[in-house]
């Protein structure tokens, strides 16, 4: 069963003509070559296959993309050069938070939306934000110092 699947990355028109159970991490990674997206669990528990859906942060690797007929879909690739992506991308590398970078463009996704919804986080509400993501490497104290250092820094970007 092949279906026309019309949707947005990162601000440009995706058509794909295919399978609509294909999930959408294949679409991005194998199809568009956005391989900042990464597959680690499968199954939507890790975090490292984060992007924003229609301004919400979602696992990619558990949507199919017959879901996403439509949507407006971010990935680290479409933030990451923006004014919010540098300084979020700044303020993990201040703050030391990044050691093999297999889940930070997760971590920066989840920490982009949180932002996105609450430019002053508490230490709390950071880690509620990230909770979905899984980092083996740092442990999470560098990745919320980080966070707020961003929610600080670009306090101005963020309340927009």
């Amino acid at each position: 069963m092949l279906s026309e699947i019309v949707f947005y990355v990162n601000d440009r028109k995706t058509v794909f003509s295919g399978n609509p159970l294909t999930r959408l991490i294949d679409v991005l990674r194998e199809d568009l070559h956005l391989t900042g997206v990464k597959e680690g669990c499968g199954e939507g528990e890790c975090g490292a296959c984060s992007v924003i859906k229609d301004g919400k942060l979602v696992t990619s690797c558990i949507i199919p993309v017959g879901a996403v007929n439509g949507s407006h879909i971010y990935t680290i690739e479409g933030i990451r050069d923006t004014d919010k992506g540098k300084c979020l991308v700044d303020a993990f590398a201040e703050g030391g938070a990044v050691q093999c970078g297999f889940c930070i463009p997760g971590m920066v996704m989840a920490a982009y939306a949180l932002l996105e919804e609450n430019p002053t986080p508490s230490e709390e509400e950071i880690r509620k934000g990230i909770s979905g993501n899984i980092c083996r490497c740092t442990g999470y104290d560098l990745i919320v110092e980080s966070i707020k250092l961003a929610s600080e820094k670009g306090g101005e970007l963020w309340a927009k």
